[in-house]
């Protein structure tokens, strides 16, 4: 577990990462100088990777002088996990990424109603859930990415023409076991119906280039690369590449573009998901634990996650990451985002019928 306090912990020591069922556990060794007392601690899981989260929650710690006990892991080991524990649980808050897997913890009975007038003032409606089971705490858009020397964008517009024949032979995606396409699916759901989404299904498969494979950015190299000319992607890996100290990854993002997809006239715009985060059933910390939700919803919090994990903020008036600011303002579809885990069940049966492997 790591115990992150910059306040009432004067030097931290990393220790090894120890890995069990799923999780990597964070060790440290640290020093408490006498007279220090921390104005008590909160306990978080996250499906966050340490070096995306532990930065801005040591600040949250230095300012509010309250210790941060962090465990992390894949989303479903942790899930897992907090079912297995139930009330006995030592997490107070729940860090995972895409609405579907937030509605999947609500839905086990892991997480608790949480009222709070600063997150419901600072994140939309439609990026929180209607019940206060969940936040967004940044978003992602989940959109078209192609390769300007064989594609002109005059050639894209919506999800819905990637079905066209000109695409055949030249699109790649990742498998439909990956929770962002079946958020996807789950918003096309909503807003075209099963029927037509079904027959998209069936289409979009017909176009690939080869079977779904890899994960977002082994789909941005290949774009790069000519194995296909189009892909479909979440805009922070593509931030992350052009931020990178490799000079290969950035030649990907300098190759590949991202295309903003229904924007036309009276089209919901594009497709964007949440890592968010919720108050457990079983927390004991729970003033605390608001208090770190509502400053992640703050402007340094939110500045933070665009600067460094290169996602947009759920906080309006901040600005877009500069990897993704060259590339414009896009509208986002305002579905709730409740409907991509209510939806999820009914995506993943449409994929599996419309042969999305």
């Amino acid at each position: 577990m790591a115990i992150i306090s910059q306040r009432s912990i004067k030097r931290i020591k990393l220790g090894s990462y120890i890995k069990h069922a799923g999780l990597v556990l964070l060790s440290c060794s640290f020093f408490m100088p006498v007279g220090v007392h921390a104005q008590g601690e909160v306990n978080i899981y996250s499906a966050r990777k340490e070096s995306l989260i532990a930065p801005i929650l040591e600040t949250f710690s230095e300012q509010n002088d309250v210790v941060v006990n962090l465990i992390t892991g894949s989303a479903d080991a942790l899930l897992s996990r907090l079912r297995a524990e139930g009330d006995a649980s030592p997490a107070d808050i729940f860090i995972t990424v895409d609405a579907g897997r937030l509605h999947r913890a609500k839905a086990a009975g892991v997480l608790q109603p949480l009222q709070s007038d600063v997150l419901a003032a600072n994140i939309p409606s439609h990026l929180r859930d209607i019940d206060n089971y969940w936040f967004g705490l940044s978003q992602r858009a989940r959109v078209i990415f192609y390769n300007p020397e064989s594609v002109s964008p005059s050639e894209l517009s919506r999800y819905e023409d990637l079905v066209d024949a000109k695409w055949k032979g030249r699109i790649c995606v990742r498998s439909s076991a990956n929770i962002y396409n079946q958020s996807l699916v789950a918003s096309m759901i909503e807003a075209d119906g099963a029927e037509q989404t079904q027959t998209w299904i069936k289409g979009l498969m017909a176009n690939l280039a080869r079977p779904p494979f890899g994960g977002d950015v082994d789909l941005l190299k290949a774009v790069a690369a000519g194995v296909c000319d189009v892909t479909l992607a979440n805009t922070y890996y593509y931030g992350r590449l052009g931020q990178s100290d490799l000079a290969s990854d950035r030649e990907v993002y300098a190759k590949v573009k991202p295309f903003w997809p229904n924007q036309g006239k009276g089209e919901r715009g594009a497709h964007v998901n949440v890592s968010g985060a919720g108050l457990t059933s079983a927390a004991t910390n729970i003033a605390n634990a608001k208090r770190l939700l509502e400053f992640l919803t703050s402007r340094t919090a939110q500045e933070w996650y665009a600067h460094v994990n290169n996602e947009y903020p759920v906080v309006k008036g901040i600005g877009a990451p500069e990897m993704l600011a060259p590339y414009g303002t896009f509208r986002a579809d305002t579905l709730s985002l409740s409907k991509l885990g209510e939806n999820n069940r009914q995506a993943v049966e449409l994929m599996d019928i419309g042969g999305w492997k």
